[in-house]
C-alpha cells in the first residue's frame, strides 16, 4: 500500500499549489486595482480552480490516510 500513500502525497501536494496559485492570481488582481466588474470576474474564473485544487488535496489526504491505516 506504499503507491497509496505516495500517489495521494503527490495530489495532495498538487492540489496545494493549486490553492497557492490561486491565491496569487486573485491577491495580483487586487493590487492592480482593478475595477469592480473585473475583479469579480477574475474571482470568479478562479472559483473553479479552486474548487477542483481543494478536491485533489481533500482526496490526496484520504488516501494517504487510507495507505497508512492498510499498511
Amino acid at each position: 500500500m506504499e503507491w497509496l500513500i505516495w500517489t495521494g502525497a503527490v495530489l495532495s501536494v498538487a492540489g496545494l499549489a493549486g490553492l497557492v496559485w490561486c491565491i496569487g492570481v486573485v491577491l495580483r488582481a487586487r493590487r492592480k486595482g482593478l475595477d469592480d466588474e473585473t475583479l469579480r470576474d477574475t474571482v470568479r474564473r478562479m472559483v473553479p480552480v479552486n474548487m477542483v485544487a481543494l478536491a485533489a488535496s481533500v482526496l490526496g489526504l484520504m488516501m494517504v490516510i487510507m495507505g497508512v491505516f492498510l499498511s
